[in-house]
């Protein structure tokens, strides 16, 4: 058997890099200009690696009876971990991957190729301009995953973003994000904020860590026009290798506080990771 070795290609946003994991045989990580981006596993496809993807994926096992196949539209492509990561647990499945690299597009599809008939269909566009095109209701989930580097561009932080994300998703649907923040959170209760006023139920998945200030870390963002498994969510959080809490209601509520939505015109990039948040050792 061939080895596999390290991939690196300078794709239009940045430089990717394919590394080969040495203790699954065909398990790859993607990095983009050092941070860490993607793990995939061909051969298991199920195998969430990153802790936050392993929190969406909580997401995506309760959104609907288990095995239900759904209408997902994946913001932000990567590797395709969790379309992937879908294809498998909820077979047929149809599935939209918008990624803005189209040179990353061509190196996944190249080395990590999705298998047939998987219902999963990459477009090469920006993600705000594809929901502003896409048909109204024609999602049942939408993933939201999209970094430049290591933050959210500005144009998918606002509510104006969120308007548009709402219209995509159908009565029943479900919007999930990966954000990242830090003490005192004003991107994230600024996100939270834009959301609340859209949705009727949402919730924020994090390690109690983040939480408390303590340190900067990811967050999953839940919202939905109904209410959301929170139980079953709280559960599976907590019995990861790095437990999370799943704030809602009352909790989430003052952890929002006195934030307000951000506009179009006003918004920012998610924060700079300080350095060594997210690196790999």
């Amino acid at each position: 058997m061939n080895e596999a070795i390290p991939v690196s290609r300078v794709t239009d946003h940045g430089t990717a890099k394919l590394m080969p994991d040495v203790d699954r045989e065909r398990a790859w990580l993607l990095t983009v200009d050092g941070a860490p981006q993607s793990y995939v596993d061909l051969d298991e496809p199920a195998h969430l690696e990153f802790e936050y993807t392993r929190r969406l994926g909580h997401v995506l096992d309760t959104v609907a009876e288990p095995g239900r196949a759904l209408d997902v539209l994946h913001l932000g492509g990567g590797a395709f971990t969790l379309p992937r990561y879908l294809a498998v647990t909820r077979p047929g499945s149809r599935q939209d991957v918008v990624e803005a690299d189209r040179g990353l597009l061509d190196l996944v599809a190249e080395h990590l190729p999705l298998p047939d008939g998987s219902g999963i269909t990459a477009h090469g566009a920006d993600a705000r301009a594809w929901l502003e095109a896409a048909p109204a209701d024609s999602a049942d989930v939408l993933v939201a995953d999209v970094f430049g580097g290591s933050r959210v561009p500005a144009h998918l932080t606002s509510v104006d973003y969120a308007h548009r994300a709402a219209r995509v998703l159908r009565a029943d649907g479900v919007y999930v994000a990966n954000l990242a923040d830090g003490a005192p959170f004003p991107f994230l209760r600024a996100q939270l904020a834009g959301f609340a006023t859209l949705f009727e139920e949402l919730a924020l998945i994090a390690e109690p860590g983040v939480l408390r200030g303590r340190r900067f870390g990811n967050a999953v963002l839940v919202a939905a026009h109904r209410p959301l498994d929170t139980a079953a969510l709280a559960r599976r959080a907590a019995a990861d290798a790095f437990p999370a809490r799943v704030e809602h209601g009352p909790a989430l509520r003052a952890f929002i506080g006195d934030a307000r939505p951000v506009r179009d015109e006003d918004a920012v990039p998610s924060p700079e990771p300080p350095a060594g948040a997210f690196g790999i050792g």
